[in-house]
């Protein structure tokens, strides 16, 4: 299975946000994470439908939407995604699931159900049929610079262990929430292959965006 890296836009510097998505480009990334948040599901608020769209319209990378919202399945239709797309919606807050995940597949974009730490992967039985990816949540959702949740490690094997045994093998696990370099190989190890990479890897100050990009691809594909 392709090993990808979805950067985390809310933790680019957004005065430098058209250099940032160029730069990203030329390190040929493969997807863009939006988190969009409504303050009900984490107490935050973050980007919006007017910001996805213009993300769309300026860029040839494929959009990684994170759905945390309170009834996603009523809010589909307000965000720009199609094709190549990957969009996400948490266990949590779609009251009817598969009618969110038909939705987002009528519009050609690979369906996700999230989970929190928390929440037991025994959830997904009857929505694997139906769905592209699972995205775990590796720390509590919400905020950026948080510290892993040790056993999400455990949580991804277990979970990639169980699609494989039952014959959903092309199903993807995507980790969201410190996925530093040290955990990017953990998460590796235990089955992972979609990595959402924000201020503990790719954005990390210590070296540049291109040169932590590479060190990321280095780790997850060996």
């Amino acid at each position: 299975m392709d090993k990808k890296i979805s950067v985390s836009i809310m933790c680019v510097d957004f005065f430098k946000l058209e250099e940032c998505i160029k730069t990203l480009e030329e390190q040929c990334i493969d997807l863009i994470h939006v988190d969009i948040m409504d303050g009900s599901l984490v107490p935050n608020f973050t980007l919006g439908t007017d910001f996805v769209k213009a993300l769309k319209a300026n860029t040839t990378i494929p959009l990684d939407i994170h759905l945390m919202v309170e009834n996603p399945e009523n809010k589909l239709d307000w965000f720009k995604f199609g094709e190549g797309d990957y969009v996400s919606v948490h266990y949590e807050t779609a009251k009817h699931l598969h009618k969110a995940i038909t939705a987002i597949k009528a519009k050609g974009a690979k369906a996700m159900v999230a989970i929190n730490p928390a929440t037991p992967i025994c959830v997904l039985d009857d929505i694997l049929s139906d769905i592209d990816a699972v995205l775990i949540m590796t720390v509590n959702p919400g905020f950026a610079g948080q510290k892993l949740i040790p056993s999400t490690l455990t949580k991804i094997k277990k979970l990639r262990e169980y699609l494989d045994s039952n014959g959903f093998n092309d199903i993807e696990i995507q980790v969201d929430g410190n996925v530093s370099f040290e955990n990017a190989k953990l998460m590796n190890e235990a089955g992972a292959n979609i990595f959402v990479a924000g201020t503990s890897s790719v954005f990390s100050k210590d070296n540049t965006v291109e040169e932590n990009t590479k060190c990321l691809k280095n780790i997850i594909n060996s």
